[in-house]
């Protein structure tokens, strides 16, 4: 059974709690955002964008709105557990249940000028600035899952560079999902917004701090100024029973420089949709991704990249490793506007399959209107290396052994793009903690 009637109701009950600090123009867009959805329902499998993405399981689920973050957040460290507070101590904003936890949070030695907080707060303290970008490049008129996150915006991470500000450490947004015994619901809405000239690398973690069923329905704008360079990390570390759909939308201007890392470890339904709009000449984009998936796993990525002006450039290199029963989607488009002449852009994507039960099913794809550009792109899927498993188990290797070492290094490229040095790092580990003989691997990568 679909459950618009369910998130109409929902949406009521918000719409009343936030009257007094949503502004009246906020207001107009939640309710079309809302309308829209109620519109057009949950996709299906007959939308060719969702062809091989089943959401029956979160639309005929009636999940509830999670519990207040703030006041899960008092209960740490019993509620977020020892996983989650190892890394919030590591990061400077912590969202539980999509909510600001300024109790875990920490935002001190910030350059001057550098906003970075809860997006509630920002919208009562500078209302203007956030509601000329809030809305403007995730959009909801096609898009059911946007649609819904942009009815229910309430909190998220809010940053803003200043023109000509460099940020020398990572800011790191941890968003904390926790179970409380019934299907819940989050909708985290973050807004980066990146001045000319400016400079700074941004991590966001999604992971769940107790096992259970619950939904994490996230969406991020992005704006990279004039000669801006943002690095930008995305790691899913959902529990084993969540469900997480999240959109990142970027908009990028003239000579800006931006690296998109995508990394889907966990979740059990999962669909990551990246979408760049290169709206100026000179602009550059570098799109990395990895999924990693076991069991009866299912993650979607859905990537975009728009040329829009002559002389910008992309480049996408997306791997997935799959095992057990798991299905794997990836489907990518460039987009060259008419007009849009001296572009290069290039796209791919690698798949390993580690059981006869796995499944990809990939789609690379360009979409051009200009006669004078370098477009290429292409897509494998395979088994591991029969030779290269035979020489390893040669030189004394278990075939575990050999197989993790393989995997290792076909996703070490995505990984070495990480231009972070502390974030690659992090990742590299936890893709070794991820492969089952992670403890001799580590080894092995020391000696």
């Amino acid at each position: 059974m679909d459950q618009r009637e369910h998130y109409i109701s929902s949406f009521a009950e918000l719409e009343t709690r936030l009257a007094k600090h949503r502004p009246p123009s906020l207001k107009r867009v939640c309710r079309a955002a809302l309308d829209r959805f109620a519109e057009l329902g949950f996709p299906t499998t007959r939308l060719e964008d969702w062809r091989f993405t089943n959401v029956t399981p979160i639309a005929q689920t009636s999940f509830v709105p999670a519990p207040n973050g703030g006041s899960g957040a008092s209960t740490a460290p019993g509620a977020l557990g020892r996983d989650a507070l190892k890394e919030a101590a590591r990061s400077q904003l912590v969202f539980v249940n999509g909510r600001y936890a300024p109790a875990l949070s920490q935002a001190s030695r910030l350059p001057g000028g550098l906003m970075i907080g809860s997006l509630a707060a920002a919208l009562e303290q500078t209302p203007d600035l956030v509601e000329s970008h809030l809305a403007r490049y995730a959009r909801y008129d096609d898009h059911a899952f946007v649609a819904l996150n942009t009815a229910f915006v309430e909190d998220g991470a809010f940053v803003c560079i200043p023109d000509g500000v460099i940020v020398d450490d990572p800011i790191r947004l941890l968003f904390v999902s926790t179970a409380n015994g019934e299907a819940s619901i989050s909708h985290p809405r973050n807004l980066i917004l990146a001045g000319s000239h400016s400079r700074a690398v941004i991590a966001e973690t999604y992971l769940g701090a107790e096992n259970g069923v619950y939904f994490t329905n996230a969406v991020t704008e992005m704006v990279a100024g004039t000669n801006a360079v943002i690095e930008h990390l995305k790691v899913q570390r959902e529990r084993e029973e969540a469900f997480h759909v999240a959109t990142l939308a970027v908009h990028q201007d003239s000579d800006s420089k931006v690296s998109l890392h995508s990394i889907s470890l966990g979740g059990s339904l999962v669909r990551n949709d990246l979408s760049t709009r290169l709206g100026g000449e000179g602009a550059d984009c570098v799109l990395n991704g990895l999924y990693m998936v076991g069991g009866q796993q299912h993650v979607d990525n859905h990537t975009m990249i728009d040329h829009v002006t002559p002389h910008s450039s992309s480049l996408e290199n997306y791997r997935g490793v799959v095992d057990g029963r798991a299905h794997a989607v990836f489907s990518g488009r460039i987009d060259v506007q008419p007009g849009a002449q001296k572009i290069v852009a290039r796209q791919s994507n690698k798949n390993l399959l580690l059981s006869d039960d796995a499944v990809v099913n990939t789609k690379p794809h360009l979409r051009i209107y200009a006669d004078d550009v370098k477009c290429f792109h292409g897509a494998t899927v395979g088994m591991l290396d029969e030779d290269a498993l035979f020489y390893l188990r040669s030189r004394g290797m278990s075939a575990e052994m050999a197989r993790d070492l393989l995997v290792y290094g076909f996703v070490g490229e995505v990984l070495g793009a990480i231009g972070a040095r502390r974030l690659r790092d992090d990742m590299e580990q936890l893709v070794i903690e991820r492969l089952p003989t992670g403890s001799e691997l580590r080894e092995v990568e020391a000696a």
